[in-house]
């Protein structure tokens, strides 16, 4: 039966506190970031303190879902960081407690925080993303020349979709304008090409007008009066300079909400479910139309029935009918004429399928912006218990409190899951990738690396002891680990000083007889090293011996001794005799020449230290056995 303990209740006091400072502070890191995106919509509209003061409120409202996450990332690993440095989680484990069960509490509060989440960004989210983006449409709108990007479709303006491939701050002039214009429907719409343009705003700022030069408009000429089964009229002007006047009301004005019934981020989880059912059957039907309209280019050109253009096709495939020979004998006008209207009609027809192209791929981009919208409130919402399992085994692990090494861990974890979350978003929204997989992707690598940090802080791993890795690396390079002894506080049993000072002298017999015997100042034969190599035990005996002597003169309390035990090398036993310890590897090293090498003269380096190592043994044992004397 699960019961609430004073140690539930303390630790979770520790992380709350924690938990509302973090909070705070990842809300302001991440306003401040969405800030700067749109920094520039605000500086230099003239707008008032009440419109400022709604954008800050929806900004922060819309951010709450993802600044939860990080908060219990950040407050989880400092809470367990904290207890670890101030040795209370030691004594919570002594006290019989395991570390899951220290978790317990903080996985019920991070289990309601990831509740809240979900019920947020289903509720409360949606209309703060909806509010939000009329005001960034309303604000762009107030002075739409001045915000029209590179590169980009913009459609700041009604009705309109702008595309400039350059633009001159200092003169307001747009080079490689080309403008989708759209009336009643999509077939209705007007393609707009120019070399270069310019757009401003009419003194009463109700208007805006745009000047183009050197450029081309195509508008289809689709009427009500027309049956379904005619063609397209079309209608292509040539033009060196053009005036658009554009109704468009450049004071600030909320923009109508309804404009934006497509953005699936301002809607709750049912309205987007019900949603992609109604904007598949409305954009199958416009896709069967575009299917029907594209039959009809071949079928319908001139008068020409169905049945006679597949009649003549099969009369061409019959050979029955020469192409060739037709087309030679028409006069070389008649040909050319015969021609040119053939190329214009297919470049008429490619012109209006790539057009229709773009609007079904955007249909296409609109459900899956909705599907991905749908799976993001659930992967938000398990991201705050997949954060708590990274954040409290690390702290646990690391045991290291307050804002240094937590927030770089932090940021560390949280950029990766960035990194993930938006390249997964990105692909799936392009089609790319299967949405499932773009934005299941941060949370496949993410949910392994919570399994695996629980795993090893519940049996006191020390994968991320610094010391550790720091003496492996230090060994692997050659470099030399020092040794501490200290004085210690309590002793219970003195040292055996004239036991020791034998032994002392011992071991300096031992070490002089064995530097004579290997000559470790020479360079050693590559094949016995390599391929005949023969175990030497000797120095592992003698350094067992000198670490016995070492461990008990460390409890002396005299000063000297202590200071000179410190002057001990720590003896590498294996590094002089051969590069590894199997001895396939060893011809596997030989065998690739730059690795053999390498080993080689690694090992010598090993040689000729361990040579000037059992010289200083020599003289710290001579020093140590003199001071016994003074002493005795």
């Amino acid at each position: 039966m699960f019961r609430i303990k004073k140690l539930d209740i303390f630790i979770t006091r520790q992380f709350g506190l924690l938990f509302l400072g973090t909070f705070f502070i990842c809300q302001f890191v991440l306003m401040m970031q969405f800030l700067w995106r749109y920094i520039d919509d605000l500086i230099g509209k003239g707008l008032s303190l009440e419109v400022l003061g709604q954008f800050f409120w929806y900004m922060g409202l819309m951010l709450v879902p993802q600044a939860l996450p990080l908060a219990i990332l950040l407050s989880s690993l400092i809470t367990f960081g904290n207890l670890g440095e101030s040795s209370e989680l030691t004594a919570i484990k002594a006290s019989g407690v395991s570390l899951m069960q220290a978790f317990r509490s903080l996985i019920v509060v991070s289990a309601l925080i990831a509740l809240g989440s979900f019920y947020f960004q289903n509720v409360t989210g949606p209309n703060a993303n909806k509010q939000l983006t009329t005001l960034l449409i309303s604000m762009k709108q107030k002075s739409p020349e001045l915000e029209i990007p590179e590169g980009v479709f913009y459609d700041g303006i009604p009705g309109s979709n702008l595309y400039v491939q350059k633009k001159d701050i200092k003169t307001g002039m747009l080079y490689g304008i080309m403008i989708y214009r759209m009336t009643n429907s999509y077939e209705d719409a007007a393609i707009i090409l120019a070399d270069s343009g310019r757009l401003q705003s009419t003194a009463e700022k109700k208007h805006l007008v745009l000047n183009l030069w050197s450029g081309e408009w195509f508008e289809n000429m689709r009427s009500q009066e027309l049956t379904s089964t005619a063609a397209v009229p079309y209608r292509r002007e040539t033009f060196a300079t053009k005036k658009i006047i554009l109704d468009f009301d450049a004071d600030f004005n909320l923009a109508d909400a309804s404009n934006f019934a497509n953005n699936a981020q301002a809607k709750s989880l049912n309205k987007i479910l019900r949603d992609i059912d109604s904007l598949k059957l409305s954009f199958d039907s416009v896709g069967r139309a575009y299917y029907h309209d594209a039959k009809m280019i071949y079928f319908d050109l001139h008068g020409i029935s169905k049945e006679d253009s597949l009649k003549a096709i099969k009369q061409v495939k019959a050979k029955s009918i020469n192409i060739d020979s037709i087309m030679t004998g028409l006069d070389a006008l008649k040909r050319q004429q015969t021609v040119n209207f053939a190329l214009t009609k297919v470049q008429n027809a490619a012109n209006d399928m790539e057009f229709k192209r773009l609007l079904t791929d955007d249909m296409a981009r609109v459900i899956r912006t909705h599907k991905i919208e749908a799976i993001k409130k659930f992967t938000l919402t398990l991201l705050c218990l997949v954060f708590f399992f990274i954040g409290a085994p690390l702290g646990a692990i690391i045991r290291k409190g307050g804002l240094g090494i937590p927030v770089i861990v932090s940021v560390l974890v949280f950029i990766v899951y960035y990194i993930l979350d938006m390249t997964g978003y990105r692909m799936a929204r392009q089609g790319s990738w299967a949405i499932w997989f773009g934005e299941g992707i941060a949370m496949a690598v993410l949910i392994p690396l919570a399994v695996f940090f629980t795993y090893k802080a519940n049996n006191d791993s020390v994968v991320f002891n610094m010391d550790a890795y720091r003496n492996f690396f230090m060994r692997l390079l050659g470099l030399r680990l020092k040794r501490h002894v200290y004085r210690k506080d309590v002793i219970i049993n003195d040292p055996d000083y004239s036991n020791d000072a034998q032994r002392l002298g011992i071991i300096n017999n031992d070490v002089a007889q064995y530097a004579h015997e290997h000559k470790l100042t020479r360079l050693p034969n590559v094949i016995n090293v390599f391929f005949r190599y023969q175990p030497d035990h000797n120095i592992e005996i003698i350094n067992e011996e000198m670490e016995s002597v070492i461990d008990d003169l460390s409890n002396t309390r005299d000063k000297v001794i202590l200071t000179e035990l410190n002057n001990y090398p720590i003896v590498s036993e294996k590094a002089h005799t051969r590069p590894f310890e199997r001895k396939w590897l060893n011809i596997a090293a030989f065998i690739v020449f730059p690795i053999g090498i390498f080993c080689y003269l690694r090992m010598c380096k090993f040689r000729f230290r361990l040579n000037h190592d059992l010289k200083t043994i020599r003289k710290t044992n001579d020093a140590i056995i003199a001071r016994i004397k003074e002493m005795g």
